[in-house]
């Protein structure tokens, strides 16, 4: 598939594309210098419809800020193109490399994800479609789709192999988990590997009760009673003041709401996102810090909700970035539709909530597709292949999963014990983290003969690096967001 509950969300770093643009995308990509010839750089830069935007030398590295021009269709690649962001950190092309898309925006500072710290390889950012600047223009929102999207990757593995052609692995967290699995599904004979982490695989969109089920359980009674009581409190007699401090956060931020409709229904949203952000982001442990409601200033209750829900992230300026998440939740994804019924007697909106809200108007959604997300399940239960999932188990978008069946192979669920939105493979418990850490080696072709004899001995290839290794504040926007 919220800062607070609707959606999840990337971190959005926009940047202006300052390379060259043009470039007849639409054709393959031509071959590539021989190895050793070229530096890096220019080996790169000899893909046909590649084109440089920035590079960022980092010790131990090169980091290339790149565009690609790819197809707007790929059914009909003759019909324009449209130049997607992409980055490289290349450590070397004998090393294994890692394929990493959060599925929204791509970063522009170096990173390292998991997997490429497991492999210690090299490592590919993709932008996905339609995001700010990787978007076609004028943009035609019915090619934004998973095969479409599946597609991109697809070309852009195929220009990069060339240069890159040791074992390659797929990656990504949230809607990045998603599209690593869809990937899969598409392309199956790319990738050597998949880490998705906390994916949510919204099968029947019609039917979310497993995320009511998760909601009434999850963490403990006393914790969830805490989060009701401030949900409770700023719906029911703090709302004019809360709406009111609003409204004056909007003035001075210049925040408006003709997306949404209201600022009141802007804020009847954040606050029903609340326990759900909470869980997406939060620990048990993080219950303590929370407002105690009835005692609580308005200040506190405002502070509390801005920090776990966010209120830019309501406005239209904080949902625009995300425009094309919420049109593929409306169109293929899903997206969770909670009872709330702790709330339901101060619901203003009941049942307004679902994604086309959150798109603007001037963008046309088509009719929801209900077998998109049904053909990925029944593929991953009959075909998966070479395939890890890791969730959180306090994580709302875990409620709803990716589970492999009997007809796939050396194909593995993990979850991490009180885990959130943030779960990885070095939070999984000792054996089940040697276990998928084994795997990944093994996938990626760097398996030492020791872990080869004792899985149980598998580690990180890579040492930690400060820098490449810190992840900062990779959340996603909320609304029910992955």
């Amino acid at each position: 598939m919220r800062k607070a509950l609707r959606w999840l969300l990337s971190f959005v770093m926009l940047i202006g594309v300052v390379g060259t643009a043009a470039g007849t995308a639409a054709a393959e990509p031509g071959p590539g210098p021989a190895e050793g010839t070229q530096d890096i750089r220019d080996r790169i830069l000899a893909i046909r419809g590649m084109s440089l935007i920035e590079e960022k030398p980092y010790a131990g590295h090169r980091y290339f800020v790149l565009d690609y021009a790819q197809p707007v269709d790929h059914r009909r690649p003759s019909k324009g193109t449209f130049r997607q962001r992409i980055t490289v950190l290349h450590k070397d092309a004998a090393r294994p490399t890692v394929f990493y898309t959060s599925g929204y925006n791509v970063g522009t500072t170096p990173r390292r994800r998991e997997p490429t710290r497991i492999v210690d390889g090299n490592q590919v950012d993709m932008e996905y479609r339609f995001f700010t600047p990787s978007r076609p223009q004028p943009a035609d929102w019915s090619k934004l789709d998973i095969w479409q999207a599946a597609s991109d990757q697809h070309r852009v593995f195929a220009a990069l192999k060339q240069i890159y052609t040791r074992k390659w692995i797929a990656t990504g967290a949230s809607k990045g988990g998603m599209t690593a699995t869809y990937y899969e599904r598409f392309y199956p004979r790319d990738m050597d590997g998949v880490v998705a982490y906390v994916a949510p695989n919204d099968v029947n969109d019609r039917a979310d009760a497993a995320y009511d089920r998760f909601m009434a359980t999850v963490g403990t009674k006393e914790c969830r009673d805490r989060i009701t009581a401030v949900q409770r409190e700023a719906l029911g007699k703090r709302r004019a003041a809360l709406t009111a401090k609003y409204r004056a956060w909007a003035e001075e931020n210049a925040g408006t709401f003709q997306t949404i409709g209201s600022l009141d229904k802007a804020f009847e949203s954040l606050v029903s996102d609340y326990a759900w952000a909470f869980w997406q982001y939060g620990l048990l442990a993080d219950c303590a810090s929370l407002p105690t409601a009835a005692t609580a200033s308005d200040q506190e209750l405002f502070d509390s909700l801005d920090s776990i829900s966010g209120f830019a992230f309501y406005t239209d300026q904080g949902l625009e970035p995300y425009a094309p998440y919420y049109y593929q939740a409306g169109t293929q994804l899903g997206a969770p539709t909670l009872r709330q019924p702790r709330l339901a007697d101060l619901l203003r909106y009941p049942g307004y909530f679902t994604p086309r809200v959150y798109v603007p108007r001037e963008i046309p959604m088509k009719s929801f597709d209900r077998y998109a997300m049904r053909d990925v399940d029944s593929w991953v239960r009959d075909h998966a292949k070479h395939m890890i999932w890791v969730y959180g188990e306090n994580d709302p978008w875990g409620a709803e999963r990716f589970r492999p069946g009997k007809g796939a192979r050396d194909a593995h669920v993990f979850t991490e014990p009180g885990g959130n939105h943030g779960a990885s493979v070095a939070g999984l418990p000792e054996a089940d983290r040697a276990k998928a850490t084994a795997r990944i080696l093994d996938w990626a072709g760097v398996a030492p003969a020791a872990v080869q004899q004792n899985p149980a001995l598998a580690k990180r290839l890579a040492p930690y690096d400060a820098r490449l290794d810190k992840q900062g504040d990779e959340r996603e926007p909320f609304a029910l967001r992955p």
